[in-house]
């Protein structure tokens, strides 16, 4: 093995991707748009949508109450919804998303809301609908009110003081430092988006550099060339983990701004309004991203080599990113902690010390058993490249 040769190699391979559109496009365009796009792009989208369904006045139907005059006219008067006429297919209309909400009033309810002890009052809504559950949060906001009004008036009419029914209040103190509040809250989306697109890096350089040659037919002439192919293919290998990096700290970088432009808007001239994260923990993530980039770069390779084509690289490698979807958005569900049998599972475990190293939480012994296993990963990975990059049958599979 000859470093000059791979790095020969390596420098022909880069200039060559840095002259191609699709390949800079997945390692730097995608990385540094996709952040705004989802954070302030998909947040303004749906802050719209929301301020548009908390303007609407909900259609509601109220289900009886014909002995109750004066809770229904109060209801109708609030200016809060509109009423429509009882019709018998009114849960039809709400599954249908043509009535929001619907109220059903038990008899008797007025007459025992004087007396101290009504019924209870149902609200029907269509739940996950996001207009119907505003209804919904409308209704039981007025008959709270309701209910608050008749215990103060009937406290009042037996010389009883209204706190009688609100003895004492109760409060919640967080005790967390913000870094570790931060990290809990969005500490699991930051490394789900960095290997993400720390494996997207990747994917594209690979396919160029395996099946791209063989379709062009410049593989051939390469290894006509006097560098063993130990060289050429890890050559190869590094500017195909070179996308892979570029992607993750492009991503990174591009994720730390959009926070920081989102910070300023919400909370101006305090660089506030948004959770903290603990500065260190973004330098462990980038070391920590490093050996799964290399699991990635090697695995992508050689079986973007195996393929014929880019189009069949293209579909041998979708498989391998639904793969890597799932366990690296393990640590954005709740109740997942980090563990020993989980600090050997690929990817998951990186997922959920990086969680952890947001938080400002450090488990150096299973940092140091999740880094040492993702190396040997890393290396298998590596070292099956290698033995199929020496295989003619895989090299010159046409």
């Amino acid at each position: 093995m000859s470093w000059r040769s791979i790095l020969t190699i390596y420098g022909k391979e880069l200039r060559d991707t840095l002259r191609d559109r699709r390949t800079l496009i997945s390692m730097i365009v995608v990385p540094t748009l996709v952040m705004p796009v989802l954070i302030l792009g998909a947040g303004q989208a749906a802050s719209s949508i929301v301020t548009r369904a908390r303007a609407e006045v909900p259609r509601v139907m109220v289900i009886g109450g014909e002995d109750s005059p004066g809770v229904v006219a109060d209801l109708r008067h609030s200016g809060k919804f509109q009423l429509v006429p009882p019709q018998a297919n009114w849960k039809t209309q709400i599954a249908d998303k043509r009535l929001r909400a619907a109220v059903e009033i038990p008899p008797g309810f007025e007459q025992g809301l004087a007396a101290g002890g009504a019924p209870a009052v149902t609200i029907d809504g269509y739940q996950g609908e996001l207009k119907s559950g505003l209804a919904t949060e409308q209704l039981e906001e007025y008959f709270s009110g309701v209910r608050s009004r008749a215990t103060s008036g009937f406290l009042a009419a037996r010389g009883l003081p209204p706190s009688l029914a609100h003895p004492f209040d109760i409060k919640q103190v967080n005790v967390a430092p913000p870094e570790k509040v931060g990290g809990n809250l969005v500490g699991g989306v930051v490394p789900y988006i960095i290997i993400i697109m720390c494996l997207i890096g990747s994917i594209y350089p690979a396919i160029d550099l395996t099946a791209g040659e063989k379709e062009r037919g410049t593989l051939e002439t390469l290894l006509c060339a006097p560098t063993a192919r130990t060289d050429i293919v890890l050559g190869k290998f590094l500017m195909v983990l070179t996308g892979a990096l570029a992607a993750s700290l492009f991503s990174l970088a591009s994720l730390g701004g959009t926070l920081a432009v989102l910070a300023a808007a919400i909370a101006p001239g305090r660089g506030g309004g948004l959770p903290a994260i603990d500065p260190l923990g973004i330098l462990g993530v980038l070391v920590m991203v490093v050996p799964v980039a290399v699991l990635f770069s090697a695995v992508v390779f050689a079986v973007a080599l195996f393929a014929k084509s880019q189009k069949e690289a293209q579909s041998y490698l979708t498989p391998i990113m639904m793969a890597v979807v799932v366990p690296s958005g393990v640590a954005i569900l709740p109740g997942i902690d980090l563990s020993l049998g989980l600090a050997l599972v690929p990817i998951v475990n990186v997922s959920l010390v990086c969680k952890e190293m947001l938080s400002g939480v450090w488990h150096w012994h299973y940092l140091a058993l999740i880094f040492a296993s993702t190396a040997l990963y890393a290396a298998a990975a590596l070292t099956w490249a290698v033995r199929m990059f020496r295989r003619e049958d895989v090299v010159f599979r046409t």
